[in-house]
């Protein structure tokens, strides 16, 4: 019933469904058969037979269960186990250490959870008292048979069975094993993952129990050394889809737990996904059989494909024998035993197994823990004063689970030791290099010493591969020769705004440049500077500044950039704007409006924009922000990606405040265009710019148009970015200060004064087409009268040019006049004749009927007679007398002032001396006022 009890709770743990009633009635149907006429042994009176321990050379039997039979699962693993178990007892009575001999008797397990009860069950109840059990190979029935061993009282040593299960010792108290468990690996793992400084790391684990319990071991041991697992797949059957994952999370570091049937389809998978070569690095176990990607392949790769898939990868695994060539035990080496070993083999035909190091170590253990045993029995003894020391099975099998946990020497296989059971052995490393598994190191569990051999270890690149696609943030910055080159341009640009400033405020009193309003010019000059300035602000970048320092600079070019705009135009239209308020001046009063002025509207402007930049930078300042693109392939090469990231100036609500600004901007654009359109026919140079402020308009618009929308697509790049914005700020800021001044440089070096001058006489054939399509114009000529004023300029002009040369004879005649009066007895009858005209020119010219002279009056009362025709009752008179009379002095006075007042002045660009202000309209003049119209163009003209 105990053994019932024992064997159903254990099979509860295995995949075949045995439930504590149907165990119990195998036992039953075992232990009653009535074909058996066998007694069973009776284990309810425990240690009535104390000899085993208290004689010499006591045979000792040793329960060994192993799958025997050929056709059992892992049949091959036991018949390699036999030579070796025989080679140690055969070594341990030559050693002759030893009071006892161990003899083994093998039941046959069959790798089959019920067979593997029944003979348990026959070597208790009908062999001979066993004091240990050796063996253990199926993990299902190890598994059954180790969780009742306590109701036993009897401790198991297993050789071979790697399951992590049977390390719980609240479950299987009285286990061991001399081999490794499954779990002993990832301790290895773990070391060799942080040698290579591999921090990120991914799993891919076949649905299975066994490699399902390794993984959650290996878990928790990746956990404590702080290295993250990026993904964990688990498949049954196609691993394609979870190679996939692995590769999509960007696993470069894999970590496989799959037997060698679906080895092949990983592998196969992974070569199809690219995942191998010097980017991606496989662990997987070391007990696959050799050459196993030709029996296993079961796949549509090639054998080449496979091997190229497989080329690198690690295999780990336990050593089974150890690599130091140190005399154990036995007295032998390592190399000495596995000769011996083959001979056995050779000598019984069987196939060699994996795990004989570990069986023959196994034999010592068991001779050594219950020499041991015996040893502490005998002393309790000898202690005893009655003689009559009696010890139960119960009592031994403590003894002996005390002795083993102190085992410790060192074997064939390495140092022998266990841990709560366990197995601290040696933990082997192999590479596939060229078709071949080749050592490269080994981990010994009880120093905790990851110890690689030199030069084994082979990469497919040049160095170990990473366990991530490291990502290297680079800055899209912008370069340092685009960058000097615009400012090269731009400090050119800034030069000849300066040379325009010192052009403009040398020439601040000459009548060109002060009738243009010299003040309102160098705000133009200022606006244009500043937006040049800002072209400096927006080539730097984070690779120049710190965030914080690029954080102040999104605000201050703004603010740059916006002032400097409204300052340039906003100067300009306030010019023309002056100028449009005087000419469309409908009731032609007299109005003045000064710089002042002009500068409280250009100051109201700048308010406006300080208003939005001030709640725009309290509301919502604008912000640094980083921008990253897709990762992108080194250029060199290397193992790297390249994440791309820019940094923009942005803020929540962008689009709101840039509307805002582009609607301010507008319509001042407009209300300039307005003026331009409005002012187009005043005809006086120095004060018109409205044909410059159109063509400063339309290519700043044309130009912001086409960089704003150049710029937002092209953001992600900040060369061209900086370039367009750069190349927009430096032509509409040259364009416009060439328009503004290049003009008035070339009149103030070619003609000066026809500037200032009203140009409206001047005449073309388009301007006469033009006016005829004008109801009104400034001059108030109709088609009509274009030709007699065609002709009345020509005369003008000439008679200008006689004025001019009469007058310095006249001139000539006064000083002879004034120095030699005796001298003079008259004066030439053709120069009254040349008087007579300039009067002639003069009443023309000169229609002011309260200033005329007397020679005027004269002329008159007497408009046939010649001046030159003298009175007859002055011709007798003296020369002298008839020069100094009161009559000729009046008559020259009234000639000279006359012709220096109206022949010099126009000349020079003067004008009448009873006009109060240079910019008055000839016709507003008291003297022009009931001239005809055809006069009052003459005047203007002179």
């Amino acid at each position: 019933a105990q053994a019932a009890a024992a064997s159903s709770a254990a099979s509860a743990h295995t995949r075949i469904q045995m439930t504590p009633l149907s165990v119990c009635l195998l036992l039953s149907v075992l232990m009653f058969q009535p074909a058996l006429a066998k007694v069973c042994n009776d284990y309810t009176r425990h240690g009535q037979d104390n000899s085993w321990f208290s004689g010499d050379n006591e045979k000792l039997p040793i329960m060994v269960l192993m799958p025997m039979n050929e056709s059992a699962l892992m049949s091959s693993i036991s018949q390699g186990i036999e030579p070796a178990v025989q080679l140690a007892i055969q070594h341990i009575k030559e050693s002759r250490n030893y009071k006892f001999s161990l003899i083994t008797k093998i039941y046959d397990t069959e790798c089959d959870n019920a067979k593997g009860l029944r003979a348990f069950f026959d070597a208790i109840c009908y062999g001979p008292k066993h004091l240990m059990i050796f063996g253990g190979v199926c993990p299902s029935v190890t598994s059954i048979i180790a969780e009742s061993l306590e109701g036993w009282n009897l401790v198991q040593l297993s050789f071979a069975a790697t399951t992590p299960v049977l390390a719980d010792k609240k479950k299987y108290p009285n286990f061991f094993r001399t081999v490794p468990s499954d779990n002993a690996v990832n301790p290895a793992v773990v070391k060799f993952l942080n040698f290579y400084n591999w921090s990120r790391v991914g799993t891919l684990t076949q649905d299975v129990q066994r490699f399902s319990e390794v993984r959650n071991d290996l878990t928790n041991e990746l956990e404590k050394a702080d290295i993250q697992i990026a993904d964990t797949e688990s498949f049954s059957n196609d691993p394609c889809v979870n190679v996939k994952k692995l590769k999509d999370n960007d696993v470069r570091i894999i970590i496989g737990q799959f037997d060698e049937n679906l080895a092949s389809k990983v592998f196969c998978c992974a070569y199809n996904l690219n995942m191998y070569g010097s980017k991606y690095q496989w662990i997987i176990p070391g007990w696959y059989q050799g050459n196993w990607w030709e029996q296993a392949n079961s796949t549509n790769c090639t054998t080449r494909k496979l091997l190229t898939a497989m080329e690198g990868y690690i295999a780990v695994d336990f050593e089974p024998l150890s690599a130091k060539q140190v005399k154990g035990i036995s007295g032998r080496t390592p190399k000495e035993y596995e000769r011996e070993y083959s001979k056995e083999l050779q000598q019984k035909g069987v196939e060699p197994s994996k795990y004989h190091g570990f069986a023959y170590d196994g034999i010592w253990v068991i001779a050594k823990t219950l020499t041991r045993v015996m040893d502490l029995l005998q002393h309790k003894e000898r202690q005893d004063m009655h003689h009559n020391f009696t010890v139960d099975d119960r009592e031994v099998g403590k003894l002996v689970l005390d002795v083993m946990n102190e085992t410790n020497f060192y074997g064939v296989t390495g140092q022998v030791m266990f841990r709560n059971g366990e197995r601290m052995g040696t933990i082997k490393f192999t590479q596939f290099q060229e078709g071949q598994e080749v050592k490269v190191g080994e981990y010994n569990a009880i120093a905790d010493v990851l110890d690689l051999i030199n030069n084994t270890m082979r990469f497919q690149g040049v160095e170990p591969p990473k366990d991530r696609t490291f990502v290297r943030l680079q800055r899209r910055n912008i370069n340092v020769p685009l960058y000097s080159i615009l400012s090269v341009i731009t400090i050119l640009g800034m030069l000849m705004a300066g040379a325009f400033l010192f052009f403009n405020i040398k020439n601040r009193n000459h009548r060109l440049i002060k009738m243009s309003s010299p003040y309102m010019n160098n705000l133009i000059i200022l606006g244009g500077m500043l937006s040049y300035s800002s072209i400096f602000l927006f080539g730097l970048d984070g690779a120049l500044v710190s965030d914080k320092e690029f954080e102040a600079l999104c605000t201050v070019r703004t603010w740059i950039l916006i002032v400097g705009y409204t300052t340039a135009f906003g100067a300009m239209f306030a010019k023309t704007w002056r100028v449009h308020a005087i000419f469309k001046n409908v009731k032609m009063k007299k109005k003045i409006i000064k710089d002042q002025k002009l500068l409280i509207i250009v100051g109201g402007m700048l308010l406006i924009d300080l208003c939005i930049l001030i709640c725009w930078q309290i509301v919502d300042p604008l912000k640094r922000t980083v921008e990253e693109y897709s990762l992108e392939a080194d250029p060199q090469g290397q193992d790297i990606a390249i994440r791309p990231f820019l940094e923009h100036c942005e803020n929540t609500h962008m689009t709101i405040w840039l509307g805002i600004v582009y609607a301010y901007k507008g319509l001042l654009m407009l209300f300039g265009c307005f003026l331009a359109w409005e002012t187009r026919n005043v005809s006086i140079p120095a004060l018109n710019d409205s044909k410059y402020i159109g063509m400063s308009v339309y290519n700043v618009g044309i130009m912001c148009i086409i960089g704003a929308a150049v710029s937002f697509l092209t953001r992600d790049q900040p060369n061209v970015q900086f370039c367009i914005v750069a190349l927009v700020i430096i032509f509409c800021s040259t364009i416009t200060l060439c328009l503004v001044f290049v003009p008035k440089f070339i009149t103030m070096r070619t003609n000066p004064d026809a500037a200032t001058q009203n140009r409206r006489l001047k005449f073309n054939t388009n301007q006469k087409k033009e006016d005829s399509k004008m109801s009104t114009s400034v001059t108030s000529v109709n088609q009509a009268n274009t030709s007699r004023l065609d002709g009345l300029q020509s005369d003008n002009h000439r008679l200008r040019m006689k004025i001019t040369e009469l007058d310095k004879e006249l001139e000539e005649v006064t000083m002879q006049l004034q120095d030699t009066p005796e001298k003079t007895p008259y004066i030439k009858q053709n120069h009254y004749g040349d008087v007579n005209n300039i009067l002639s020119i003069r009443n023309f010219t000169d229609g002011k009927e309260g200033e005329k002279s007397i020679l005027k009056n004269h002329l008159e009362q007497k408009p046939q007679a010649q001046w030159g025709s003298m009175d007859p009752s002055r011709i007798n008179r003296g020369p002298l007398e008839d020069i100094n009379s009161p009559e000729h002095i009046q008559r020259r006075l009234s000639l000279q002032l006359p012709i220096l007042h109206h022949a010099y002045l126009p000349s020079i660009g003067g004008v009448d001396a009873s006009c109060t202000s240079p910019n008055a309209s000839p016709g507003s003049s008291p003297r022009h006022r009931h001239m005809p119209p055809s006069y009052r163009v003459m005047v203007s003209g002179l």
